[in-house]
C-alpha cells in the first residue's frame, strides 16, 4: 500500500530548518507567520528576550470589522497591514521574514506584502 506523505510534517521539518538559521534580534527581529485553513497568525518576536513585540490574525476585533466578505489572500494581506503598523508602533522599522515553513506563494506571500505596505523592511 502506498502511503500518503503528512503535508504538516514535511512543513514542520522545512521550518526546522529555516529556523536553524533566522534568528530576531532586538534591532530586526522575527515576523513569524502560521496559517490554518481558516485564519491566518502573525507575531513580530524578538528571539534574543523571547517575547512577542506585535502580534495579528484574523481572529482579532480591529481586524474582523475590514474583512467581512474579502477572499482568503485578501485577509491575508490586511493581517500583514496590521501587524506592520502594530510593529511600527513598537518602533520596529525591520523585521526578518519567517515563512513558518510555508511555501513563499499564495497567503504567506499576500501577509507580506501587506507588511511591506504597512512600512516593515525585509
Amino acid at each position: 500500500m502506498i502511503k500518503k506523505a503528512d503535508k504538516n510534517k514535511r512543513r514542520i521539518a522545512r521550518h526546522y530548518r529555516q529556523r536553524n538559521k533566522i534568528k530576531g534580534t532586538t534591532k530586526r527581529p522575527r515576523l513569524n507567520v502560521f496559517r490554518s485553513s481558516k485564519h491566518i497568525y502573525a507575531q513580530v518576536i524578538d528571539d534574543v528576550k523571547g517575547v512577542t513585540v506585535a502580534s495579528a490574525s484574523t481572529l482579532d476585533a480591529d481586524v474582523k470589522a475590514k474583512i467581512d466578505g474579502k477572499k482568503k489572500a485578501e485577509v491575508a494581506e490586511v493581517v500583514g497591514e496590521v501587524v506592520g503598523k502594530r510593529a511600527k508602533a513598537a518602533k520596529i522599522k525591520e523585521v526578518i521574514f519567517d515563512r513558518g515553513g510555508y511555501l513563499y506563494t499564495g497567503r504567506v506571500a499576500a501577509l507580506a506584502e501587506g507588511a511591506r505596505k504597512a512600512g516593515l523592511k525585509f
